[in-house]
Order: structure tokens, then C-alpha cells, then sequence
């Protein structure tokens, strides 16, 4: 297996869906690398820079707008893959275009709602709910929201004819841009003695111009690399209509009720911790989210898995659940390991109380992973119905899980509710991991074939 992989790289032949794969995979573990490493660096210098107490503020208003604008998203961009790819290999391209405009259209609709929504909440979430000096950068976070959603949808677009090169191009200017620039303006803003609340609007003002100035790179990328949107549009079947619109209904209730258990712990904390112990939480949870995503092939594998069926899907599956829990279990084990001095080198001795929680959550290193490679295989084989059904049923147990372990820990210490957070997250995720796995056996035995 490896050695297979390893030849067609060093041969350059990337013929075939093994070969495809692998470009993939390589254009996406570089845009990721480019990404998590750059954000570490990012996340490192701003941390340094406000200190726990604002850099949590700046997380928790971080966390807000990405919670909003995940919402917004709300899985068509797994329907624009699945649809468009699904129609290009059948050489459809007229349909392929029908489809993207379609999921399009419910797209821009949802990111102004989503943005309308922020703007209606963003003051009693503030005030209210969080009682925190984060309103301005909420405002902000409106924005923030629309033009990111449209540099999602250009890219989802290119990902769906198989085109990843682009979004290696894309993360590498972005990673630059804000390195360079959102520091500058930190040290701006503090030198000015701005308020709290009017430099966490500086920083989510400056994020946004960068993602404009990409924004404008990806479209004409787009206009020239997706050539199907250049066919004419062809009209669906009662049955394919009916069919896109099941999957999406299906599709947007497990996105939704995955956003709620990927942010319900920092939506939580922010109720009932003060900002630096959100900022320890933070700081831990970036060196994950610098880690799991270098592993590449749960992504990168939808739109080709989408091409195959029975014995060679199962095959595909198996092969890079292989490669998936190999590369998971030793970034797992080194995190764990090394976790003091991990946040000693990172952040420094200000965040010490980060070590704890950080070494809770590396076990999402080895689980979102294989999690994401299992929700996949079942979206392929046309079962969302079954993924919507088990994250609603985790992210209800992951609400309760935080409210007890949060209010009930809370009662000892501030570090106890956040590490309280980080075991109901790690919970939650392994009773889905173990569902999917039970319910692919038995998927499996159905068939009368045999889990690989």
C-alpha cells in the first residue's frame, strides 16, 4: 500500500483514481500544511500579543462568526462536489452547470441570512449572553461572513472538477498577508490605546479586507479552470430534482448539527468563563487544529470516492483508513507526549494552563480523522439520512454533556469547567465514531461482504 504510493510519486504517474488521489492529496496536505502551519504562526504571534485575557475575547468572537458562517455553508458544497463531479464523470456538463447554479443560489442565500442573523444577535450575545466587550467585532463578523462564503463556493467550484492546485495558491497568499499585516495593526492599535472592543474590530475589519483581496484571485481562477459553467444549462428530471433536494435537506441538518458539536464547548465556555481561561482553551485547541487537517485523504477522497462502487469503494476505504489511522496514532501520541513543552516553546509561560487540556484533546488528532473518512463513505453511498440522524443525536448529548461538566466542575475551579469541556468534546466524538463503525459493519453484512 504504502509502497504503491510511494512509486507513483517518485514515477510522477498519477494516472488513474490511485494516481488522481494522490495529486490530490498532495496539492491538498500542501495547502493544508501551508494553512495550519501559517495559523500556528498566526494564532502564536496574536497570542503573545493580547495576552490570555483578550486573545479569549478574540476567540470567543472568532468562534461566534465561524459558528454563523458554518451555518451559512450548511452542506452545499458537499452537494456541489458530489452533483458536479458526479455529472462531469457521466459527461454531463450541461447538468453539471444546472447543479452548481442551483446549490449556488441557496448559498448566497444563506450567507445574507446567516450575516442578517449576526447582525440582529450580535448585541445580546454581547451584552447578554456573554457579557463580554466583543459587540464591534460581531458587527465586523457580518462581512467576514459573506466574502468568506463566496471564497468557499469559487473553490468548491475548482474541488469538484478535481482542481486543488488553486486552493494551495490561495492559502499560501492568505497565510502571508495576515502574518504580515494583522500584527502590524495589533501593535497599532495598542500603541493608540484603542479599547478592547475597537481592536478585536480592527483585527475581524482586517481579516476580511485580506479574504476580499482572495476573493477576487479565486473568481477569475474559477472563471477560467471550470469550464463546464460555460455549457449550457440543462434541465434535471423530476427524479434528479427530487433526489438533490432529499440529500440536501438531509445533508444541511447533519451540517448544522455538526457545527453545534464542533463549537458548543467555546459557545458555552464564553457563557460561563471569564476570557483568559477561553484564551488557555484556545490555545490548546489551535495546536490540534494545526495537526488532524495535515491528514489529508478524508477530504480530498470524496469526489473520487463518489466514481466508485461495491467492491472497489470498500477497497478504497479500507486502504486509506489504513494510511489515516497510522499518520492519526502517532501525531496522537507525540501531542500527548510532549504537550508541556509544546505550549512552553508556543506560547510561553502565560498559558501553562493549557498543558492539561491540551493533552484531552489530542485524542480528536486521532479521531476527527477516521470520523471524517466514515461520514464520507456514507454520503457516497447515498445514506446521509443516517449521518443527519447520529450528529443530531451526539450534538444533543454533547449539549448536555458541557452544561453538566461545565456548571458541575465549575464548582472547583475556572480550569476545571474548561477541562470539563474538552472530555464532553472527546465523548461525544467517540460514541459517533463508534455508531459509524457499527452501523458500516453492519452495512457490510447486509451486502454479505466483508468489512474492510
Amino acid at each position: 500500500m504504502f509502497r504503491e504510493m510511494f512509486q507513483k510519486i517518485k514515477k510522477r504517474d498519477f494516472s488513474g483514481n490511485s494516481g488522481l488521489a494522490i495529486k490530490n492529496s498532495s496539492y491538498f496536505f500542501s495547502s493544508n500544511f501551508i494553512g495550519k502551519i501559517g495559523s500556528l504562526i498566526f494564532t502564536i504571534i496574536i497570542a503573545r500579543l493580547l495576552m490570555p485575557e483578550l486573545f479569549g475575547l478574540y476567540s470567543l468572537t472568532l468562534a461566534t462568526i465561524i459558528l454563523f458562517a458554518t451555518i451559512s455553508e450548511l452542506g452545499t458544497s458537499k452537494c456541489i462536489i458530489k452533483f458536479v463531479s458526479n455529472a462531469i464523470t457521466n459527461k454531463k456538463r450541461g447538468k453539471a452547470k444546472t447543479y452548481f447554479l442551483y446549490f449556488a443560489k441557496i448559498k448566497v442565500f444563506l450567507l445574507f441570512l446567516a450575516s442578517f442573523m449576526l447582525i440582529v444577535l450580535a448585541k445580546y450575545l454581547a451584552t447578554n449572553y456573554y457579557n463580554k466587550p466583543i459587540y464591534l467585532a460581531l458587527l465586523a463578523g457580518s462581512f467576514y461572513i459573506i466574502i468568506t462564503g463566496f471564497i468557499g463556493l469559487f473553490e468548491t467550484a475548482l474541488q469538484s472538477i478535481n482542481k486543488f492546485k488553486p486552493s494551495l495558491w490561495k492559502e499560501s497568499i492568505f497565510q502571508i498577508l495576515r502574518i504580515i499585516l494583522i500584527p502590524f495593526l495589533i501593535i497599532y492599535v495598542i500603541k493608540h490605546n484603542f479599547s478592547n472592543e475597537k481592536i478585536l474590530f480592527s483585527i475581524i475589519t482586517g481579516l476580511t479586507m485580506i479574504y476580499f483581496f482572495i476573493s477576487i484571485i479565486l473568481f477569475f481562477i474559477m472563471k477560467k479552470e471550470a469550464n463546464f459553467l460555460k455549457n449550457k444549462k440543462v434541465n434535471l428530471t423530476k427524479e434528479e430534482e427530487k433526489y438533490s433536494k432529499r440529500f440536501f435537506i438531509f445533508i444541511m441538518a447533519s451540517i448544522l448539527s455538526g457545527v453545534f458539536l464542533g463549537y458548543i464547548d467555546i459557545f458555552m465556555l464564553g457563557h460561563f468563563v471569564e476570557a483568559n481561561f477561553i484564551g488557555f482553551y484556545q490555545a490548546a485547541f489551535s495546536i490540534i487544529g494545526a495537526i488532524y487537517p495535515l491528514i489529508p485523504f478524508s477530504f480530498v477522497l470524496f469526489p473520487i470516492f463518489n466514481k466508485l462502487k461495491g467492491k472497489r469503494l470498500n477497497e478504497g476505504f479500507g486502504k486509506s483508513l489504513k494510511i489515516i489511522m497510522f499518520f492519526s496514532f502517532l501525531f496522537f501520541i507525540g501531542v500527548f507526549i510532549f504537550a508541556p513543552l509544546i505550549i512552553k516553546i508556543i506560547f510561553g509561560n502565560n498559558y501553562l494552563s493549557s498543558i492539561m487540556i491540551l493533552r484531552i484533546l489530542s485524542c480528536l488528532i486521532f479521531i476527527t480523522p477516521i470520523t471524517a473518512l466514515y461520514m464520507d463513505y456514507f454520503y457516497v453511498i447515498g445514506r446521509p439520512k443516517l449521518i443527519t440522524i447520529l450528529l443530531i443525536t451526539t450534538t444533543i448529548l454533547d449539549i448536555f454533556l458541557n452544561y453538566f461538566l461545565i456548571t458541575w466542575l465549575l464548582n472547583y475551579s475556572q480550569i476545571m469547567a474548561i477541562i470539563g469541556a474538552g472530555i464532553a468534546t472527546i465523548l461525544s466524538k467517540i460514541i459517533l465514531l463508534i455508531c459509524l463503525i457499527l452501523f458500516k459493519k453492519k452495512q457490510m453484512q447486509l451486502k454479505g461482504g466483508k468489512t474492510k
